[in-house]
Order: structure tokens, then C-alpha cells, then sequence
């Protein structure tokens, strides 16, 4: 399959000033691979998110807490700690929480169901206010080493833990010369081969699955990498993780989602991706 790529217009203006007292309401946020429990996690980057989003529904894709790791050392900082609070906060007051448990957090698969303003499930299906069908799954379910071959994806996972362990020390030299965050591990994953060509494929085979829900749009997490893509008449959302890109994606009241950037070391970035596409700003990525 051939996508089609809708090129974003970025903005590198802040939505607004970082620390002031103003809230961005919205009407659905999505986040996903949090890996609490990791030293890897951004939770404080994370936290600054929701704070500065007010949201009707915030989705949960996957892998807030990484029980992975946690079976292998416990690491859990305060920080960790105020992410859970902040969103039970959250559901308290009014927001309905939709947790898709991943692959790092099955456990929970066992407790599907509704506890309050906050609902376990495998997957949704949410309404986008332009009349969109869109599926949310963390997306797992479509990784054939994930589900066929566990030992290969705990060792993997080990080496990414290793490469990630690296980044702090990379970056306070990086910092020490005046230069911009760099992650070790997101080089790695871009450069070698076969990890771009996996996920392409993951996108494909992600976009072929949506076409069962008959959904205009998909939207997942699991692979780190953050997207908004079209493939024929489905768009594909993957809305990152909190480990390097610190993505989130917000739908706005009028149906418009957009991808924002909270990463530590950058000022914060928002790309809006219009819809019906602007086709002189398509063009086409081979894979």
C-alpha cells in the first residue's frame, strides 16, 4: 500500500505561556507510553500537559505504567506518583477517563468495565465532532513479536531500557556545549533499517485492521512514533509516547486534531492537520 502523506503546517508558537494560570479547554485528549516506573519516563513533561489541557474525555492508550519493568526494579518517584493523582483528579472532576490497557500494562486487561467517571476497555470508538468514526487501540495486538514470540520483545525491550539510560549523560554534555536535546535510542530507531521498515508496516497493517471497524480514522500508540497520516480514505493517528517525543494529540471543538510537543528540552510544538485535506500539501511516501 501506498499512503498518501498529508504534509502538517507547524506552528512553534507556545499555545500559551508556560507556568501562566491559563487552561486550554479541548474536547478530547489522547495520550499513550508513559512507562511509569522507568527512569525514562518524562512524567514532569506529562504533568505539565495536564495542567495546562482541560479536556471532555481523555483517552489513555497503553502502557501507563510499565509492570515490565517494575517485575524486573522498583523505580517510582513522587513525580510517578502526582501523574496517577492528576488523573483521578481529573476524572473527579468531571472528565471521563478511557483506559486501553497495552502490552507493558496487561494486567489490567483483567478489570474491564466502569469504576466511577473512568472506564477500562480493550478498545473505543470515539465520535470526533466533525461526524468522523475513529477506532483508539494501543496496538499491540497487530505486533506479531508482541504476541508470538514475548521472550524477543522482553529483549528488546531490555535494549531499549539501555539505549534510553544513555540519553541523560548524552544530553547534559549536549547541554554543556549550548545544543538541543538529542535521544540516542529515537536515532537508533529511525536510522537501522529494519525498525523504519517495521513501521511502515505497522501503519499498514494498523490502517488494513480499521477497515473491519468501517472507521474513518485509527489511532494508536505502542511504537513510539509519533504520526498523522492519510492511507486512502483512513487517517492514522499514532500519538507517541512520554519517553522521547512527549506527544499528545487534542481534538479541538471544531473536529481539527492537532499533535502537541511537551518535551523538556524544547518549546512547545503544535501542528494542526485540517480535515477535508488541502491536497496541494499531499504528497506521496513509498514504502
Amino acid at each position: 500500500m501506498t499512503p498518501t502523506l498529508n504534509a502538517p503546517r507547524f506552528s512553534i508558537e507556545r499555545p500559551f505561556a508556560r507556568g501562566s494560570d491559563s487552561v486550554r479547554r479541548v474536547r478530547t485528549a489522547w495520550i499513550s507510553d508513559v512507562h511509569l516506573g522507568t527512569r525514562g519516563s518524562n512524567a514532569g513533561a506529562l504533568l505539565d500537559f495536564l495542567r495546562e489541557y482541560e479536556c471532555e474525555t481523555l483517552y489513555v492508550v497503553g502502557d501507563l505504567i510499565d509492570i515490565w519493568q517494575l517485575r524486573r526494579g522498583r523505580y517510582w518517584p513522587q513525580q510517578h506518583n502526582d501523574v496517577i493523582q492528576k488523573i483521578l483528579r481529573k476524572a473527579r472532576k468531571g472528565t471521563r477517563v478511557v483506559y486501553i490497557p497495552g502490552n507493558h500494562d496487561e494486567m489490567l486487561a483483567g478489570f474491564f468495565g466502569a469504576y466511577g467517571n473512568i472506564t477500562v476497555q480493550r478498545h473505543a470508538i470515539h465520535r470526533l465532532s466533525d461526524g468522523r468514526r475513529m477506532l483508539v487501540i494501543h496496538g499491540h495486538e497487530l505486533d506479531a513479536v508482541v504476541q508470538n514470540v514475548k521472550w524477543l520483545a522482553f529483549a528488546g525491550d531490555v535494549g531499549y531500557q539501555f539505549l534510553l539510560s544513555l540519553n541523560p549523560l548524552i544530553n547534559f554534555v549536549r547541554r554543556w556545549f549550548g545544543l538541543g536535546y538529542w535521544s540516542l535510542s529515537a536515532f537508533a530507531k529511525q536510522r537501522v533499517k529494519d525498525a523504519v521498515s517495521f513501521i511502515g508496516r505497522f501503519e499498514e497493517e494498523i490502517v488494513h485492521y480499521a477497515q473491519k471497524f468501517s472507521v474513518d480514522a485509527i489511532l494508536c500508540g505502542h511504537i513510539h512514533s509519533a504520526a498523522i497520516r492519510q492511507f486512502g480514505a483512513v487517517t492514522y493517528y499514532n500519538c507517541g509516547d512520554w519517553v522521547e517525543s512527549c506527544s499528545a494529540l487534542i481534538e479541538r471543538e471544531d473536529g481539527i486534531v492537532e499533535m502537541v510537543n511537551y518535551h523538556p528540552f524544547s518549546a512547545t510544538l503544535t501542528a494542526a492537520f485540517d480535515r477535508p485535506i488541502d491536497q496541494s500539501q499531499v504528497g506521496v511516501s513509498g514504502r
